[in-house]
C-alpha cells in the first residue's frame, strides 16, 4: 500500500472530542475523525469552498479530497445518528504557516 501524502491543514482543532450528555461515559462508544477529515468538513461546510479549491489548500486531488470529506460525513453521522463520541485524532498532516501560499 503507498503512503499517504501530508495534507495541509491550516490549525489544530480547539476541542478533540465532542460527546452526548445523555450516556455515561464508561458505556459511551467512540468514533474517531482524523485531523484531515476535520479539515475538509471545515473547508467544504463551514468556508463553502468548492472541492477542488479545497483540495488545492490542502495540497491533494480532488477527488482526494472528495474521499476524504465523504468518509469525514459518515463518521459524524455515525456518531450523531448512534450517539457516540466523536473524537479528532490522528491523520497525515501539516499545519500550513502563513507564509506558505496555495
Amino acid at each position: 500500500m503507498r503512503p499517504k501524502k501530508t495534507r495541509w491543514i491550516k490549525c489544530l482543532p480547539g476541542e478533540r472530542c465532542f460527546r452526548p450528555k445523555c450516556k455515561k461515559p464508561g458505556v459511551l462508544e467512540g468514533v474517531a475523525v482524523t485531523i484531515d477529515e476535520f479539515e475538509a468538513i471545515r473547508l467544504a461546510d463551514l468556508e463553502d469552498l468548492t472541492h477542488a479549491q479545497a483540495g488545492k489548500l490542502m495540497k491533494v486531488s480532488r477527488p482526494t479530497f472528495t474521499r476524504i470529506l465523504s468518509s469525514a460525513h459518515k463518521k459524524v453521522a455515525d456518531g450523531l445518528v448512534n450517539i457516540k463520541a466523536i473524537k479528532i485524532e490522528g491523520g497525515c498532516c501539516s499545519i500550513k504557516t502563513p507564509e506558505e501560499k496555495g
